[in-house]
C-alpha cells in the first residue's frame, strides 16, 4: 500500500472520508421516514435533537472510504505501508502520525479507536527537503541509501531497458556517476538514469558522444544552471565526464554527492517498526 505524499496533504486522502454522495442519496430515499420521526408537532430544538439521535446511520462504517493508512489498519493480514516523501507533507500531517506510528491505531470521531490487528510494516522515505520533527524520528529506525555502484546501477539499467546495447549502459552509468559528482543543485537519481537510457534507445544511439550528451542532457539534468555545468565540463577535457567517456567499459564506482535525490539518490529512508 503506498501514500504519497505533498503539501496540503490531509487525513481525507490519508485516512479516510466519508461518502457524502451516498449520504445524501439514503437522505433522499429515507425522507419519509425522517419526516415521521420528526413529525409536525415538534419545534426546532426537539426536531434536532431527534434526529442528532439517528446520526449513527449516516455516520456509520457503511458510508466510510477507506485511504491507505485506514487500508493498513484493517487488513486482516499484515501489509507494507510506504508513506512516501514525507518530507512534502506539512508539519500538521506529521503530528497526525504519530499516534499511528507508536500504537499502530487511528481515531475516528464519529466512530471511535480502530486498532490494528496485525502490525502493517511502515516505511517512510525523505528527500530531507526540510528537517523532519524529532517526535517522528523517535518512532523510526533511520537508514540511509546513497547511489549504487556502477556494477549494480548497470544492472539496474539493463533490466529497467532491456533494449540498450551493453557497451551503452556501460558508458551511460559511468557519464551519470561523474555528473554526481559535480556540485549541482540537483544531482540525477536512479529514476533519470532510466529515462536516459530509454531515450537513448529510442534515438538509436550508437553510443554516447559528446554530442549526443548534450543534445538529451535534459532528460537527465534538470536546472539549467546544473546543464550548463555539466556541459563545461564535459567541453573542457580536464577530466571528469571526459574521462568517463574515453575510459574502459567497465565502470568503477563513483561517489555520490548533491542536493534534493528522489528515489535511488541518497535517499533518506526511515523505517517504522516496532514500539520503542
Amino acid at each position: 500500500i503506498r501514500l504519497q505524499c505533498y503539501e496540503g496533504l490531509d487525513e481525507s486522502k490519508a485516512l479516510y472520508e466519508w461518502e457524502y454522495g451516498k449520504q445524501l442519496l439514503y437522505t433522499q430515499v429515507l425522507r419519509e421516514k425522517i419526516g415521521e420521526l420528526i413529525g409536525p408537532g415538534h419545534d426546532l430544538r426537539e426536531s434536532a435533537r431527534l434526529l442528532a439521535e439517528q446520526e449513527d446511520v449516516f455516520f456509520s462504517e457503511r458510508f466510510l472510504v477507506e485511504r491507505p493508512i485506514l487500508q493498513a489498519v484493517r487488513a486482516e493480514q499484515p501489509v507494507v505501508l510506504l508513506i512516501d516523501e514525507i518530507d512534502r507533507a506539512d508539519e500538521e500531517f506529521e503530528a497526525f502520525l504519530l499516534e499511528f506510528l507508536s500504537d499502530y491505531q487511528v481515531s475516528i470521531p464519529e466512530i471511535g479507536t480502530i486498532k490494528a490487528t496485525s502490525a502493517p510494516i511502515v516505511v517512510l522515505t525523505s528527500n530531507r527537503s526540510r528537517e523532519l520533527s524529532e517526535a517522528l524520528k523517535r518512532r523510526c529506525l533511520h537508514l540511509q541509501l546513497d547511489y549504487p555502484d556502477a556494477e549494480m546501477e548497470q544492472e539496474i539499467v539493463r533490466l529497467k531497458a532491456p533494449g540498450i546495447d551493453g557497451r551503452l549502459a556501460a558508458e551511460l552509468v559511468r557519464t551519470v556517476q561523474g555528473i554526481r559528482e559535480l556540485e549541482l543543485r540537483k544531482a540525477p537519481s536512479i529514476g533519470e538514469t532510466l529515462d536516459w537510457a530509454q531515450a537513448l534507445v529510442v534515438l538509436g544511439a550508437p553510443r554516447l558522444s559528446p554530442e549526443v550528451i548534450e543534445e538529451t542532457l535534459s532528460v537527465l539534468v534538470k536546472y539549467e544552471r546544473d546543464a550548463e555545468r555539466v556541459i563545461e565540463r564535459l567541453r573542457s577535457g580536464d577530466g571528469g565526464l571526459g574521462d568517463s567517456l574515453a575510459g574502459p567499459s567497465a565502470g568503477g564506482e563513483a561517489s555520490a554527492t548533491g542536493g534534493d535525490h528522489s528515489h535511488g539518490g541518497h535517499s533518506h529512508a526511515a523505517a517504522a517498526g516496532h514500539r520503542h
